[in-house]
């Protein structure tokens, strides 16, 4: 069985609509979402109908939690949070609030005999970033289960989203992978001086899991491939002006986060000073 793994569409429709596209191509039985679907694209409505109708997997991400609730004062700090909050909030009709809140946290199922445990950020949290450059033990904890997750079991194959950055490492016999980003890719890591084209990030992420479904025998092949879509940036962005559209239009077309200092946040608690990269 083929189960492609997609998440933070972030509203954006055509990355959606062309990685749907490929996924039947590829002849997929079954589509699972990491979370995400909502917040920085303006086409919300139409992704949260496509991900209902095509996918039997839907997490909730951060995203998703944070602008169907109660407005969070952790999160929200400046008036540009509390008006994009706002903006996101009443944007959604109700039935698609109470869909979105009652997303559950985490996924688990067997394939090829490995326990593959699918979740937003981490086991325990929907919004803590694990990247491929963090420590060895945080990367560990991330295979083992919390009491938001299905079992108690320690997963074999971890598979979330968040990060928006697409990458697969071993450690412990292992595999932790990061599905990408469909609506929001981009690489965390940069320099202009040795940045190939940014057409190889501006691409709608996804990854496809291949294997006998159910299975806890280690007897048939079990394999997975990250995959990128190309899509129809300049179309996706041609539409009606809305709130935050200048920054995601930023995101989008240069594949990079709209706040560096945060990102950079992330490699100063791991003592790496990305600026001499």
């Amino acid at each position: 069985m083929k189960i492609a793994v997609i998440s933070d569409v972030h509203g954006n429709l055509e990355a959606l609509n062309a990685t749907i596209e490929d996924i039947k191509k590829r002849n997929v039985e079954k589509i699972f979402c990491l979370g995400d679907t909502i917040a920085k694209g303006y086409h919300t409505h139409e992704c949260i109908e496509i991900i209902k109708r095509e996918c039997e997997v839907v997490l909730k991400g951060n995203c998703d939690r944070h602008f169907t609730g109660n407005i969070d004062n952790t999160n929200v700090k400046t008036e540009k949070d509390i008006k994009r909050w706002d903006e996101i909030n009443k944007s959604l009709t109700d039935a698609e609030r109470k869909y979105l809140n009652e997303l559950p946290f985490s996924y688990e199922f067997y394939l090829s005999g490995s326990l593959i445990r699918l979740f937003h950020a981490t086991p325990e949290r929907d919004n803590v970033p694990i990247i491929n450059q963090d420590s060895i033990e945080d990367k560990y904890k991330m295979f083992l289960p919390s009491e938001k997750t299905m079992s108690k079991e320690v997963a074999d194959i971890v598979i979330y989203g968040h990060i928006h950055h697409q990458y697969m490492d071993k450690l412990y016999n292992k595999t932790l992978v990061n599905a990408g980003s469909v609506g929001n890719s981009f690489c965390l890591i940069r320099n202009s001086k040795k940045d190939s084209n940014v057409k190889e990030v501006r691409q709608a992420n996804y990854c496809i899991l291949e294997g006998d479904f159910n299975s806890k025998e280690y007897t048939e092949p079990l394999s997975i491939q990250l995959i990128r879509v190309p899509y129809n940036v300049e179309k996706e962005l041609s539409g009606d002006t809305y709130f935050e559209k200048e920054e995601f239009a930023y995101e989008i077309n240069n594949a990079t986060y709209r706040n560096m200092g945060k990102i950079r946040q992330n490699f100063d608690r791991l003592g790496i000073d990305i600026s001499k990269f």
